[in-house]
Order: structure tokens, then sequence, then C-alpha cells
């Protein structure tokens, strides 16, 4: 099968997925690795305990019946061109980046032979799979830390380089639990991108090429600026008050879909309208 043939799956979470019932979110990441045939490489440089965390989704994974898991375990750069690790990708069906902090997987992983290698399997079929920390950095510029629960301001989210699995988007996690649609919207005005997500915990958004499904218990909050008609980013200091107009906003549970392309969320199949319909 060609590259452009080759479906390109990330399955991002937004943190604190069922690990003990059914395991929906988590099941969704087995299938789509393989099933029982999978071969499934945990990445652990975003946490301070990557043996203990590690080894807690080796069993999950191992319960539905994943064929193979093993652990990566970068603790510095040098770790990057680990040879060991770059076998364990290169026959890896599933690269799953666990939570702890973001910034310590890019800065650690960003630019090295396992974060090429990982790219190159991407390319070829590989599902790659992150939660929380894991899931922030699937953009190529990521949330790297923020003020929760408070109104958009330039200075409430500072911004870094993402792995860059999902460009021109924005993510955030754990979003309607800690209340994040301030930083949410504070880090998609410094951006260039105009859609951002916001996923909450035991929630993922399954993104196959151009299209996305909503699985888990909780929503996937997309604000769409593509079509905004008014912002003051470049007229006000860092602490002022951010003003957007004309941005909308698609919050989709479990079963809905959405376009990266026409910007559509989809229900049953069917792409649903933007504009209610004329009533006149």
């Amino acid at each position: 099968m060609s590259e452009s043939q080759t479906k390109r799956q990330l399955v991002i979470i937004g943190g604190a997925e069922d690990k003990e019932g059914d395991c929906q979110i988590l099941r969704e990441f087995v299938r789509r690795a393989g099933g029982t045939k999978a071969r499934i490489v945990i990445m652990t440089a975003a946490t301070e305990l990557p043996r203990e965390v590690g080894e807690n989704y080796i069993r999950v994974f191992e319960r539905l019946g994943a064929e193979d898991v093993r652990i990566v375990d970068t603790e510095t750069r040098e770790d990057g061109s680990s040879s060991t690790a770059l076998e364990a990708i290169n026959k890896a069906t599933g690269v799953f980046f666990t939570g702890g902090d973001q910034a310590r997987i890019t800065s650690i992983l960003k630019d090295t032979e396992i974060d090429a290698a990982i790219h190159k399997r991407f390319s070829e079929g590989v599902v790659i799979g992150g939660t929380s920390a894991g899931a922030a950095v699937m953009p190529d510029v990521m949330i790297v830390e923020g003020d929760s629960e408070t109104n958009p301001r330039i200075e409430i989210v500072d911004m870094g380089p993402g792995l860059g699995f999902l460009p021109g988007v924005v993510i955030d996690q754990h979003f309607s639990q800690r209340g994040r649609l301030g930083r949410l919207i504070s880090a998609l005005a410094q951006q260039p991108a105009v859609l951002g997500f916001g996923i909450d915990e035991n929630t993922a958004m399954v993104v196959t090429d151009n299209q996305i499904e909503v699985i888990g218990e909780g929503s996937v909050t997309i604000v769409d600026e593509s079509e905004v008609i008014h912002n003051n980013v470049d007229e006000i200091l860092k602490d002022e008050a951010l003003a957007i107009c004309g941005a909308r906003l698609h919050i989709l549970p479990h079963g809905y879909k959405f376009d990266l392309k026409t910007h559509r969320p989809i229900l049953n199949g069917q792409s649903l309208p933007l504009q209610p319909a004329n009533t006149q």
C-alpha cells in the first residue's frame, strides 16, 4: 500500500481514561493497532514514574489481548537514538504516549532518531495514541502550560513546538473538568491555526486521515475561527482581555464526527449544515 493510500490514525485522549472497566477508548486503540496481533510501544517520556505508569498500561493492553507490549523509556536526549527503542518502534503497530508533562516529551524526543522513526511509522499506517500530555504534543504547536478557569488573555497560556502528528490545530485536554475554554481560545488566538479542540476526560477524538470521531463519556469542544470577523490581538497588551467575534463553537459527544477539511460536524454519515435552514 502506498503512502497516499495508507490511513493515518490518531487516538487523542483527554486524560483520565478508563483503565479498569470496559476500557472503551484503550480498547479502540488496541483494535486499530491490530487487535490480538497488536504490537504496542508505550512512550513514557512525559512521566517521572516511567516504570509504574508503563507497567499499568502493559497490564491494560495485555488484558485487552495485544500480542506484544513494551515500554520505551527515554530519560534524556541521548536515549533518543537507542537502538533497542528504534527496533521496537520499527516493529510496532501502535505507539502510545502516556500522560505527565508535555514539555518533557518534546525536550527529550523532538528531532531525535526516535521522533523521526515514529513519524515514518505513522506515515506507514502505525496508530499513534496519546493521553493528557501525550495528547497535548499531537499538533505542531502545543500548549505547554497555562491557567484554567479564566477569561481569555494572551498571558494565560505558553505555547511551544509539539511533535506535529496533527498540524495546524491546537489541542487542550482535561477540558471541561478544568474549565479550559478561555485557555484554548487564548492559545488559538496566538496561532495561525483556526481549529481548537478541547477534549474531556475519558473521551477521545479518533482521527482517520481528515475525519474525527468522538468516543467516550464526555465531549470534544471545537472552536472554529476560520470565519472570525474581528479580534483585538494586535491591539491589546498581554494582560488585557481578548475579543473574538464570529467564531463557531461545536460540542460533540460520543458518536459525532467532524470533517477537518470542510469544518462541518457529521451525524449518521451526514454533514450538518453550518447555517440554519431558511424558514422565510
